[in-house]
C-alpha cells in the first residue's frame, strides 16, 4: 500500500469477494460457478501482488480492485474466444443448486427466467454488458462505475437507464409472442 499503509485484507476480502464474483458471473453471461471463482480468486491475488502500488489518493480501494477485475476478465475472453461461442447455458449450471426444497414448478420457472436472463445479457453489446455487470453483479454505484470506466457519473446513468429500458422492452416483446 502506498506509505505503508496498512490494510485489513481478510476484512477487504469479506466486503469485496460476493461483487467481484457477481461481476464475473454477470460479465460472462454463464453461471458458471468455477470459472467464476477461479477469475475471483486471480483478482484477489493480483491485488494482493500489487498491494503496494495502491495509491489511496487516487482511487477508493474498490476502484482500484474492479480495474484489476476487468483487466482479468478480459485477459480470461482474449485467451477463451473459442469457448466462449459455446458457453454453457444458465439453467444447466443452476439445475443443480435448484433441486432443493422448491416445487418443481418453482425450479422450472426459474429455470425459464436464468434462460431468458442469458439470453437477453447475451444480446448486449460487451459495453452495456459490462456495466450491467459492474451495477448489478458487483453492486457498484454510478460514481464508481463513472470512475473506474473513465465516464461521467450522468452518463452512467443514462446509458444503464436506456439498457434497462432496452431490456424491459425485450421483456415485453417476448411476453406478446
Amino acid at each position: 500500500m502506498a506509505d505503508n499503509d496498512v490494510t485489513d485484507w481478510h476484512a477487504v476480502y469479506e466486503e469485496q469477494l460476493p461483487r467481484v464474483y457477481n461481476f464475473f458471473r454477470y460479465r460472462l453471461g454463464i453461471d458458471d460457478d468455477a470459472t467464476a471463482q477461479d477469475l475471483t480468486a486471480s483478482t484477489f491475488e493480483k491485488a494482493w501482488r500489487a498491494r503496494r502500488q495502491y495509491q489511496r489518493n487516487l482511487a477508493a480501494f474498490s476502484t482500484w480492485l474492479f480495474t484489476i477485475a476487468r483487466n482479468t476478465a478480459a485477459d480470461y475472453f482474449r485467451q477463451h474466444q473459442s469457448l466462449l461461442a459455446n458457453q454453457v447455458p444458465l439453467e444447466e449450471a443452476q439445475s443443480q443448486r435448484l433441486m432443493g426444497a422448491e416445487s418443481l414448478e418453482d425450479i422450472v420457472q426459474r429455470q425459464l427466467d436464468l434462460i431468458e436472463l442469458n439470453r437477453l445479457l447475451g444480446g448486449l453489446p460487451d459495453r452495456e454488458r459490462e456495466l450491467i455487470a459492474l451495477r448489478y453483479g458487483a453492486g457498484l454505484t454510478n460514481r464508481a462505475i463513472a470512475g473506474l470506466l473513465k465516464l461521467s457519473e450522468g452518463n452512467v446513468a443514462q446509458i444503464l437507464h436506456r439498457v434497462l429500458d432496452k431490456l424491459r422492452a425485450d421483456v415485453i416483446e417476448g411476453l406478446r409472442r
